[in-house]
Parts: structure tokens; sequence; C-alpha cells
């Protein structure tokens, strides 16, 4: 092993010595109760020394962040592959929950910790963040949703769904991890419960939007066939009452019908004479 070699994991080793301290340190008394001399006293170092990988206590909270948050997007990757995006994100939120089931010291120090601590972690736009790619992950599921017209409300942004998501989620963490004797249920049907509230929704969303484009497309042809019942039901009135007019007047009675008649004759209507009068003058 060369001298270079051997410094880089010196260096290395120190670094995981601070933060190993730091995290001790926070978990038992709080993020307020850090700095850098209580951490160059745990590891019996000057803390002119921690200066030399740490600028602030600031900059070790994102680191110790950093590693939870590389932990939990370790468990999203391989679920980014599930091709249906409800299956996806479903399996998100299991998994969101196993972590921090399974890893409590660090989930609370990454969200349950004293705000002072939370805001520190927070602050800062770095694009090689685990946060944030792990945010992401949830987001591209939702996109997808979206897309395919299942989420109850699709004019809402998906970030806004994720972080409505990622807040569900963590109350069934919190409440695991501080209040054990509630809720009853297991944290994985709670998951489940969640989801499939969600997702009745969406459905329940889809099909009234389904009706309401029926409906709009169908009014156009109620109209017309309205329109078209009307003009039918007019023209029988029309002929009615042109047939109750030639009911009306008589027809003229011939000569021949005249004479073939027999018997006496049958009284006739006021318009019978004067047609036989011009008949005779004929």
């Amino acid at each position: 092993m060369g001298i270079a070699e051997r410094k880089t994991r010196e260096k290395q080793a120190l670094r995981e010595r601070i933060l190993d301290a730091a995290r001790r340190i926070v978990m038992r008394d709080g993020f307020a109760a850090l700095s850098m001399r209580k951490i160059a006293d745990a590891i019996e170092y000057s803390p002119a020394t921690l200066y030399l990988h740490f600028e602030s206590r600031d900059e070790i909270a994102h680191a110790l962040c950093a590693e939870g948050y590389a932990q939990l997007l370790e468990t999203f990757v391989p679920l980014a592959a599930i091709e249906d995006p409800r299956e996806r994100l479903h399996a998100l939120g299991r998994a969101y929950v196993a972590f921090g089931l399974a890893h409590p010291q660090t989930y609370r120090l990454i969200f349950m910790e004293d705000p002072s601590y939370t805001s520190a972690t927070l602050t800062g736009n770095r694009s090689d963040d685990s946060g944030d790619a792990a945010f992401q992950i949830m987001i591209d599921a939702l996109d997808a949703l979206r897309d395919a017209g299942r989420l109850p409300l699709p004019s809402t942004a998906s970030v806004v769904w994720a972080e409505a998501l990622w807040s569900i989620l963590h109350g069934i963490v919190a409440l695991q991890l501080t209040c054990p004797v509630f809720p009853h249920a297991a944290p994985e049907l709670l998951v489940d419960v969640a989801f499939g509230a969600w997702f009745a929704q969406a459905g329940t969303a889809a099909k009234r939007r389904g009706n309401g484009t029926a409906k709009s497309r169908a009014r156009p042809a109620t109209k017309a066939d309205t329109n078209a019942t009307k003009k039918a039901q007019a023209k029988p009135e029309g002929t009615r009452k042109a047939a109750s007019q030639a009911k009306a007047t008589p027809k003229p009675v011939s000569k021949a019908d005249s004479g073939a008649a027999s018997g006496p004759p049958a009284q006739a209507s006021p318009a019978v004479p004067a047609i036989r009068r011009k008949a005779a003058r004929a």
C-alpha cells in the first residue's frame, strides 16, 4: 500500500468516526446539543481536525441525512422497474414503511428530530442528493398514473401528490415508532388500505368524467331528434286538417246516380239542390 493510498483510507476512516460520534450525540441529546467541540471530545481529536473534514455542524447534519437517504434510495431503485405505475407506487409505499421500521434510529434522525436539525438537513440544492432521487421515483410513478387518467384530481401536480403520499407514509412510521399501542393494524395493512382508498376514489372520478363525456356527446343528437320529431308531428296535423276539410265538402251527385236511387229521396244537405239544378240546366 502506497503512502497516498494509506492517507486516503485514514482520512475516510476519520470521517466515519466523526459521523458516528455526531449521530450518537444527536440521538442522545438532540441536534441543539451537537457542536464541533463535543464531537472532537468524543473521538479524542482537536476541533481543528474536524474542520479539515467538515466546514460546520450543518454540513455534518447533511452528511448524516445523506447516508439515510442513500439507504432509502437503495430500497427504491429496484422497484422503479415495476411496469404498472399503481403497483410500483404501492411497492414504494410498502418499502418506505419497511425501511423506517427496520432503521428506526436513522429514520428518527432524518425525519423526527428537532426542527432546527431538519431545517439544516433540507437546505441547499444538490443535484446528487439521494433524498431528491428517492422522491423523484415517486413523482415518476404519479406522472404515469396521471397521464393514464388514474388519479382522482388530474389537474393537481404530481409533486403535490408525492408530498401527500410521503406524509401518509411518514405518519404510519412515526406512529409505529412513538406509539406502539396504536394503531392496532399491521403497518403493511395500513399502507394497503391507504392505497385502496386513493385508487377507489380515482376510479370513481374517472367514471364520472366518462359519464360526463358521454352525456356531452349525446346532447347534439338528442336535440336533432327533438327537431325531427316536431316536424314529423306537424306534418300529420296538416294532413288531418286537409282531410277534415275534404270530408266537410260533399261529393257532387251525377244524373245517373240520381236516377239509380230508389225509394223516397233521402234528405240531402243544403248544397245538393243547387248542384241538381245546375245539372238540370245542363
